[in-house]
């Protein structure tokens, strides 16, 4: 069986509430799953955060789904992704921290909707520093560039999901993004923004994505 636990680290202005989904093997990394926008309802248990973390489990990763700035425990107010992705930068040195053998293994990013701007940012800002940038990055519904403030670098193994019938981030729009970064885009027909009777095909692609780890 697998397991879920709390925890808690610290942020720029407080606590970052999270939950860690274990696998039920020894770990062979970690995934950073980050949910849509604070403002009009997204949390760490959103359905299709929640379907990524599965995926990422199965395949013998520790998921981590945070609760950002002012949702559930998590201490502070909505930030347009810059105080988002600070406090992703800390949790990520903090889970390393504390969990060296399991972040000595593969580590991927993924976010959806607001998320992947979270995401896309964190890692460039990674890879900037020199740091140990993820070794794949996931965007489901990419919405990168509505909350983007820094220059983009990203992962070779960048990979985008989307719905064909999205109501929030119309296709086109993650057709332009996906072309300015030179990314193949998958596309579920049928599927709205929040993938609704889509989740297993969800499932089946990251799952797919994540096979193509080392």
């Amino acid at each position: 069986m697998t397991r879920t636990q709390n925890i808690q680290f610290k942020g720029e202005v407080g606590i970052v509430d999270c939950a860690l989904d274990w696998p039920e093997g020894e770990p062979r990394g970690w995934a950073l799953v980050l949910h849509p926008h604070p403002l009009h309802g997204g949390a760490r248990n959103n359905k299709v955060v929640t379907t990524i973390a599965r995926a990422c489990v199965q395949q013998g990763l520790v998921a981590v789904r945070p609760d950002f700035r002012g949702i559930g425990k998590s201490e502070g107010s909505f930030d347009n992704a810059v105080g988002e992705t600070a406090d992703m930068h800390a949790v990520v040195e903090q889970f390393q921290e504390a969990y060296p053998e399991i972040a000595s293994g593969n580590w991927v990013v993924a976010g959806f909707s607001f998320g992947t701007s979270v995401a896309a940012q964190l890692s460039s800002m990674l890879s900037e520093e020199q740091a140990r940038a993820p070794e794949a990055l996931i965007l489901a519904g990419p919405a990168v560039e509505r909350f983007r403030f820094r220059e983009l670098e990203l992962p070779e193994a960048t990979f985008l999901v989307h719905g064909e019938v999205d109501e929030v981030v119309p296709l086109s729009e993650a057709m332009d993004f996906a072309r300015a970064q030179n990314l193949a885009l998958t596309v579920i027909p049928d599927s709205t923004h929040f993938f609704h009777g889509k989740l297993v095909q969800l499932r089946d692609i990251v799952t797919q994505q994540l096979r193509l780890l080392p």
